[in-house]
């Protein structure tokens, strides 16, 4: 039979699967009376584990937020979760914390894995690719993402002292909408209250966040992920690019996502399927075009550029060099 210590972890472990445990059901699941399962409640009590009893018809036994983290239960898969996510985290650029406290949570958690779990880990993570390299900007501040979190579940306004691009520091007063991760960064999207104007701001640029008084309604229409990819299809660039492109939305979107570009759908005919091909027009911008004639290509659709006349040029040389080398004959003698 187990001993009384392990079904006292047992217990807490059952209790950080969240919600509300009955007494029945915690003394099936320990193979023990009631009794015997309050009276491993009050041991867990006794190591300052806040343990709350909930009265009524389907009361029992639950964990209460306490003021320091109680002893923490995984299960192996629950902990290789845990340290992959931190992994790809930290890969990806999307750890809200500093590289330092990724590495040293990580080492905790593997430091007491059993063997066979941690040879396996070892194995995934040796034989686990990243198409990009490891995210080089700076993570946001924990405490300034958990301050917008809040305000953004509140609909209260936040202070924020925001450094742009250029370096210039201001101070503004934003109502957030909601955090977004994209491409390996963190923003915040919202109304700027200073302009009246909807704003996306990097929160790794945000050096202090205040919430203030008040409270504002939630917007309508597209959600803050809709958002944030709007913003950047139509942020301000060197070229103004448009065009008009026969298919589908979604042989369109896998070439040019929703944070490259824009996409006007007119509505089908009547009798035409909405799924079926049709002239789309995509407006997007760019600071350079050399790498739109090759996406163009891939697309391998009907298109026609409307503007500028200098993305027109760029696509007939490249079908000018693509056609000169198709008719270049092949060698007779393989090269050494």
């Amino acid at each position: 039979m187990p001993r009384p210590t392990a079904r006292v972890l047992t217990l807490l472990e059952l209790l950080q699967s969240g919600g509300t445990r009955t007494v029945a059901e915690l003394a099936g699941r320990l193979g023990v009376e009631g009794r015997t399962v309050r009276r491993y409640v009050d041991q867990l009590i006794d190591l300052d584990v806040p343990v709350e009893s909930v009265r009524g018809r389907y009361g029992g036994y639950r964990l209460a937020p306490g003021y320091r983290l109680p002893p923490l239960m995984l299960t192996d898969d629950e902990a290789l979760a845990v340290l992959l996510g931190l992994v790809a985290g930290r890969r990806t650029g999307l750890t809200p914390a500093q590289r330092t406290a990724n590495e040293t949570a990580s080492a905790k958690i593997r430091r007491v894995l059993p063997r066979n779990i941690a040879r396996r880990l070892d194995t995934l993570l040796e034989s686990l690719a990243f198409t990009e390299q490891p995210g080089a900007s700076d993570a946001p501040d924990s405490g300034v993402l958990l301050a917008i979190a809040d305000a953004v579940r509140h609909r209260r306004p936040v202070s924020i002292r925001y450094t742009d691009r250029d370096g210039r520091r201001s101070e503004r007063t934003l109502h957030a909408y909601g955090i977004v991760a994209h491409a390996g960064r963190w923003y915040v999207t919202g109304k700027d209250a200073g302009i009246g104007e909807d704003r996306t701001f990097r929160l790794d640029r945000i050096a202090d966040a205040r919430a203030l008084p008040g409270t504002f309604e939630a917007p309508v229409g597209p959600g803050p992920a809709q958002r944030v990819l709007s913003a950047f299809a139509t942020a301000e660039y060197r070229h103004e690019v448009t065009l008009r492109i026969h298919g589908t939305v979604e042989q369109v979107r896998a070439h040019l996502p929703a944070g490259i570009a824009s996409l006007e759908e007119h509505e089908p005919t009547a009798g035409q399927d909405r799924a079926a091909e049709r002239w789309l027009r995509v407006e997007l911008r760019a600071e350079r075009l050399d790498w739109l004639p090759p996406v163009l290509a891939s697309l391998d659709r009907p298109f026609v550029i409307e503007r500028p006349d200098e993305l027109r040029d760029l696509v007939t040389a490249l079908a000018d060099r693509l056609a000169s080398r198709a008719r270049r004959a092949s060698p007779r003698k393989p090269l050494p």
